[in-house]
């Protein structure tokens, strides 16, 4: 069985220091497979200050930059790559809403979120912004291209 060939995408996400520390990343990671989202970057690291103003940059001129920059260099950080068809807008479904207190049961800020500065998740907001997030904090060669074998089942 052959299945129809749709374009990919790939996002960014990082599991924040509150959700590493919270033990949190197995039930988040299984939440995008079971979607049937394919995982193709993974890696924990202590996020260096020049990294985390670089990935907040949008942000630099916000009264909150640095309170984001402070939060995200605090704790180990797992960053990922994502791909799937249409994964940049259904991992934001996923995620849930920025603020926890607004964010829908069954979403992962929904079901965990305590309040905005500790919303245990970043994802890629479009498609470009993802394309920019992967390259800042994954290598070409981090990224492994691969094609699972449950494909058939999950794609026509």
């Amino acid at each position: 069985m052959k299945y129809q060939e749709y374009p990919l995408e790939r996002t960014f996400l990082a599991i924040k220091p509150d959700g590493v520390q919270r033990k949190l990343v197995g039930e988040i990671i299984r939440r995008f497979e079971t979607k049937g989202f394919t995982l193709v970057g993974l890696k924990i690291l202590n996020v260096s200050r020049e990294l985390a103003e670089q990935h907040y940059d949008v942000h630099k001129e916000r009264p909150f930059f640095a309170g984001l920059v402070e939060f995200i260099t605090s704790g180990p950080v797992v960053a990922m790559v994502w791909e799937g068809e249409g994964v940049v807008s259904s991992a934001r479904k996923i995620i849930g809403a920025t603020n926890p207190l607004a964010a829908e049961p069954g979403t992962i800020r929904g079901d965990f979120g305590i309040n905005i500065g500790r919303n245990l998740i970043h994802g890629s907001d479009a498609i470009e912004t993802a394309q920019r997030e992967i390259a800042l904090w994954f290598k070409e060669e981090e990224i492994a291209n691969w094609e699972p074998t449950l494909m058939a089942w999950t794609r026509e």
